[in-house]
């Protein structure tokens, strides 16, 4: 096709297609043309069955992208006659009206024809979805991907700049890197009345183009798209004569199979060696983590027999293994994929800390899809978790007790952990479900945070969204069980409740009586108030010169597990306060006991620095009048 359709070529061949069960535009929000029609799970498929067919789908509703950023984003897929051959493909268009009338069935996806193609006065701005190799227009190459993809096209015009990224639909968002970049300055090619539309053609080939989801977003910004059980669409309609060419070939390749089932004895050992390979596409390089053959973890695992069974959740098992050549130990969380809740985990995995590496992190080092089981590999934690050091009432008599210099530093390494997490990678990562059992101990004693089955994420300066409640009783925060919406600050919360476990070796819930239960946090400050807030620390840990320090880290602790979200400090005055950079005030005892009493915040957090000092001090700010100070 002509330059001047400005027109970026992608060619994807969609072998193997599922779709998401997501609810589509309304049928009154686009005017169908050609081929074009709603199914009954209101998807839009744009051809049909027949050959050198065309479809048109364009919004009625205008929208002006003149001198505006934007960013689109939309799942499709395309099932074609013959997996080794393909018809022309579809496109996404922005349009000045709202059909392309006389648009040819053939190469030229649905949107122009042999004689108007290449009009200056067309101002049509397409991204071509191209499934075919066309020699005619000099076609780059003819790649293909074999699953549903997610396109997102996003354009700023202050850099004059259009990206198009490709990815796989299961990922939440799309790769940091666009696929495909044109810098030109779009604003004259859209006008007051700007339609937005999907056009596709057939040729020769037949092939059915579905249409999924889309969501259209003002500024430049990539939303994630989440997603449940993924279903499979039918395969492409065969005819009776089709299905009677397939049988008698299926018993042609049995016979000639039979005859020679001798000699093929060995060819069948090296197909089977050769089919357990892994290939390793470009997408995953994309993501980080390494794809795992399963036989490589099935050796390391010793089949995943139950002596190498490191514990049981409730979403699957994890395995201690040993990698074959490198004796390196590793861990292995089996999953189901059947389950919803499985596959969420899975995927959140691999967009969070698959591309993370950091010291207080778990490692992840790669994954491994194997018939309806997921698995995700780790490095190996030779210490186990923070929760079977902690003082439980089933915790064996002989279990080592921390000191007070190693509890310390598992305070500090977590802290490190969430500040990397909340403010210095590239987004936003709410990890959703602290708690002392994901918390994991290395050789060195070090703390790494794992399980980011629950994690979500978001850019820098976004507000996070709201999703559905999730996380361990007793470290969700309280304003996330009232509006659904995780923020940094709930992971505050849970993080408070861990410190004051490891200072206290007690449960945050514990039953005194027969029926009474004693409440870690309310237990702690009624110590406090009566001066005794050393007393809450664990008694093989109380020493004179640990005093300051276990005080101080109570004082946090209720500080961060504060019911208000707005008292809460983010991670990075935490780790100032745990640094010694900075100070807690003199009156936090008043100040916490008020909120409480309130029932509600009516004061808020800031650092203060006093530039005549060498210390800072952290200070409560009031909005009205104390009472009675």
């Amino acid at each position: 096709m002509s330059p001047e359709l400005k027109i970026l070529q992608m060619h994807i061949l969609v072998l193997l297609l599922t779709l998401f069960s997501c609810t589509y535009n309304s049928h009154g929000k686009y005017i169908l043309e050609g081929s074009a029609v709603y199914d009954p799970n209101n998807y839009m498929i744009l051809t049909n069955t027949t050959k050198h067919s065309y479809g048109q789908a364009f919004n009625n509703v205008s929208t002006s992208y003149k001198n505006q950023s934007f960013s689109i984003n939309f799942l499709f897929g395309i099932v074609s006659e013959h997996k080794q051959q393909a018809s022309h493909g579809m496109a996404f268009v922005f349009s000045h009206t709202r059909s392309l009338p006389g648009a040819s069935s053939d190469q030229y996806l649905g949107i122009f024809n042999e004689r108007n193609n290449g009009n200056a006065s067309n101002n049509v701005i397409a991204i071509e979805l191209d499934i075919h190799k066309d020699e005619e227009f000099g076609d780059i190459d003819d790649n293909h991907v074999g699953m549903v993809m997610r396109l997102s096209i996003v354009y700023s015009h202050i850099d004059k700049q259009l990206n198009v990224s490709l990815c796989p639909a299961e990922f939440i968002v799309p790769p940091n890197k666009p696929l495909l970049s044109l810098n030109r300055d779009l604003s004259h090619y859209f006008s007051k009345e700007t339609y937005l539309g999907f056009t596709a053609s057939t040729g020769s080939i037949r092939a059915l183009h579905y249409m999924l989801i889309m969501q259209p977003f003002n500024g430049l910004t990539y939303p994630p798209m989440e997603f449940g059980v993924v279903p499979t669409l039918p395969p492409y309609p065969r005819k009776a004569s089709d299905r009677t060419r397939t049988i008698l070939a299926v018993c042609l390749t049995l016979a000639v199979f039979a005859a020679f089932i001798t000699s093929g004895i060995g060819s069948a050992f090296y197909l089977r060696h050769q089919k357990v390979k892994e290939v390793l596409e470009e997408w995953e390089i994309q993501y980080g983590p390494h794809r795992f053959a399963y036989k490589e973890l099935y050796n390391a695992t010793k089949g995943f027999k139950e002596k190498q069974l490191l514990g049981r959740g409730g979403f699957g098992q994890v395995y201690k293994g040993t990698l074959p050549g490198s004796n390196a130990e590793i861990a292995v969380k089996r999953t189901s994929h059947d389950s919803r809740q499985g596959m969420s985990e899975f995927l959140a995995e691999i967009t969070t800390i698959g591309r993370l590496r950091h010291k207080n992190l778990v490692k992840l080092l790669g994954y491994c899809r194997h018939k309806d089981n997921l698995y995700l590999v780790y490095d190996f934690m030779p210490n186990g978790s923070l929760e079977k050091y902690l003082n439980r009432s089933n915790t064996n008599e002989n279990q080592e007790r921390l000191t007070w210099e190693q509890r310390f530093k598992i305070i500090k390494d977590v802290a490190t952990a969430l500040l990397h997490l909340h403010q210095e990678w590239v987004q936003v990562i709410i990890h959703r479900d602290i708690k002392p059992a994901n918390v994991l101990i290395d050789q060195d004693m070090n703390a790494r945070l794992g399980d980011f089955g629950l994690a979500k994420l978001h850019d820098q300066g976004f507000d996070p969204q709201t999703s559905r409640v999730a996380g361990t009783f007793g470290y969700i925060a309280p304003e996330f069980l009232r509006t659904g919406r995780a923020t940094t600050s709930t992971d505050v919360y849970a993080f408070g409740m861990v410190m004051l476990e490891v200072v206290c070796g007690r449960r945050l819930i514990e039953r005194r009586a027969a029926e009474n239960e004693e409440v870690l946090v309310d237990w702690i400050l009624e110590l406090w108030e009566k001066g005794r807030i050393f007393d809450a620390a664990e008694e093989s840990i109380r020493q004179d010169q640990n005093r300051g320090d276990i005080e101080l880290v109570l004082r946090l602790g209720v500080l961060c597990s504060h019911q208000s979200e707005s008292i809460r400090p983010d991670m990075s005055a935490v780790m100032r306060i745990l640094n010694g950079v900075v100070q807690l005030p003199e009156n936090l005892l008043d100040v916490v006991r008020d909120e409480i009493l309130k029932g509600r915040s009516e004061k808020s957090l800031e650092l203060l620095f006093d530039v005549n000092s060498s210390f800072a001090t952290l200070a409560f700010t009031s909005s009205f009048i104390s009472h009675g100070r």
